[in-house]
């Protein structure tokens, strides 16, 4: 897959803005993405970039095969404006790198999940796994160092590339290269339950890199300590913090990633959200609305949200037929019988809500398990409670889209473990995630407050939540590469 070294910014992540799916008569139909990282790309629409992502179904291997050197564009594939290389990575490296390690070893170290009585278990086959995991990073950085200008800036997303900035600084000198996180990072003593090589290879990978970015504060300053206990790295925090590795330093930032206002305005109006709203509407009827918006992972906390709102019905009877909890929790990672076994906790919980409390004319609880995001839009609208209680998140974007499009303002029930404290806290009311009657009391406490009070809140959030908007947020990071 050899190309011209062309692009002067050039982006990497796991998955790209485009997709692809197989037509009954074995064409290639091509499905855009959204998100963050699109909408930023409108940032640098004026300069060359290049997006380098990996193929991740049967559908974009055939369509990575199919262009040359795997760049989509030059295929005649509609990608909306977008330079797009997929790398065609051999399915079995993909799976171990992806689910093994990235998805099943990093992000429950990062999250803090492991039942260490029983997990993990760092044995032969997990360093065949670290393997394929090294290979696949090696792939990105390949890639990369064939597609850059001479002193192109290069910005590498997340987890699952932790390794592709040393990689790539080994290649080609010549760049300027960030690497984000989008996930928190673990404190020094969980980041060591990893094996003390692989810990040291995370941290030199990422301090590959020229800048190194995190969503809060807290998750930079979590990193530098690693680098501290594992690598023995001086840090210095004297100005902007800065990590030493070798004759390299790596600048630390934080890019607290918010919502674009625009977007949501104008995609919170459209016509099949106005009918997903009067549906809603319909089913509630002039009930109060708690909701929670999220993927069934388990650093979400879903079971404990619904348990809660389980004692808000127990501690509050003058709630009963009044309130309602729309809960959408859209399926994920349902290829690990970890998270299998966790959305069918949720809907456990979720039937044993409606048995004790349902009758004729009530129903508490509204649970949906399929995507659907001019539903959610329309229950953004209608809300007057949201509840993200996660057990660790590294930033939560749900907590900072529900304000701007919200109708009558609606109060923010927010753990203390999520990313989106560190911004939102002051104008939240502030939960224990793991503390089911605190986190009811914080359901009552929303329900029963003041309008002008929530008014005020409310606003506060919206603004806190847009001060970042993606386009910002992905040209903060190049301009910290110039």
């Amino acid at each position: 897959m050899s190309g011209p070294r062309s692009a002067s910014v050039l982006l990497a992540s796991n998955r790209g803005p485009v997709s692809f799916s197989a037509l009954d008569d074995g064409s290639l139909t091509v499905r855009r993405g959204g998100g963050g990282l699109v909408s930023g790309l409108s940032a640098v629409a004026d300069e060359d970039v290049v997006w380098v992502c990996a193929a991740l179904s049967e559908a974009d291997r055939i369509a990575a095969r199919s262009a040359p050197n795997g760049r989509l564009d030059r295929a005649g594939f509609d990608t909306g404006g977008a330079i797009v290389h997929m790398l065609d990575i051999d399915p079995g490296t993909f799976h171990r790198a992806y689910n093994a390690i990235a998805n099943s070893t990093l992000w429950f170290v990062h999250h803090m999940l492991y039942d260490t009585a029983r997990a993990p278990n760092f044995d032969r086959s997990f360093r065949r796994e670290w393997a394929s995991y090294q290979n696949y990073n090696l792939a990105f950085a390949q890639a990369l160092a064939r597609d850059a200008a001479e002193g192109a800036r290069v910005v590498i997303q997340d987890y699952h590339l932790a390794l592709a900035p040393r990689m790539l600084r080994e290649l080609r000198p010549d760049l300027r290269i960030g690497h984000f996180s989008h996930t928190p990072w673990a404190p020094a003593d969980y980041f060591r339950l990893l094996p003390e090589d692989i810990a040291a290879e995370l941290l030199r990978g990422i301090l590959g890199a020229d800048h190194a970015g995190f969503l809060t504060e807290r998750w930079a300053e979590a990193f530098a300590e690693c680098c501290e206990a594992v690598l023995g790295a001086p840090v210095d925090r004297t100005g902007p913090v800065t990590v030493r590795a070798g004759n390299h330093a790596t600048q630390l930032g934080v890019h607290a990633l918010g919502v674009d206002p625009e977007f949501l305005t104008n995609r919170s109006a459209a016509p099949d959200v106005e009918s997903r709203r009067a549906r809603l509407r319909e089913l509630i009827g002039d009930r109060a609305l708690i909701l929670r918006v999220d993927r069934t992972e388990l650093s979400k906390n879903i079971v404990r949200g619904l348990q809660s709102y389980r004692e808000l019905l127990r501690a509050h009877p003058e709630w009963h037929g009044r309130v309602v909890h729309v809960a959408f929790a859209y399926p994920s990672r349902h290829d690990l019988p970890e998270y299998r076994e966790y959305t069918a906790a949720v809907q456990r919980v979720a039937k044993e809500i409606e048995d004790e409390f349902g009758t004729a004319d009530w129903q508490p609880l509204l649970l949906e398990v399929e995507d659907d995001f001019a539903r959610s839009l329309a229950a953004y609208r209608l809300a007057d409670v949201l509840l993200v209680n996660p057990i660790r998140d590294g930033m939560n974007l749900v907590a900072k889209e529900v304000p701007v499009v919200s109708e009558r303002g609606c109060v923010l029930v927010l753990s203390r473990e999520a990313g989106a404290y560190a911004e939102l806290g002051e104008s939240a009311i502030v939960i224990n995630p793991f503390d089911i009657i605190d986190t009811a009391d914080g359901l009552h406490r929303g329900l029963t407050m003041d309008p002008d009070e929530r008014g005020r809140r409310s606003a506060a959030l919206a603004a806190a939540a847009t001060a970042l908007p993606p386009q910002r947020w992905f040209a903060a990071q190049l301009d910290e590469l110039r």
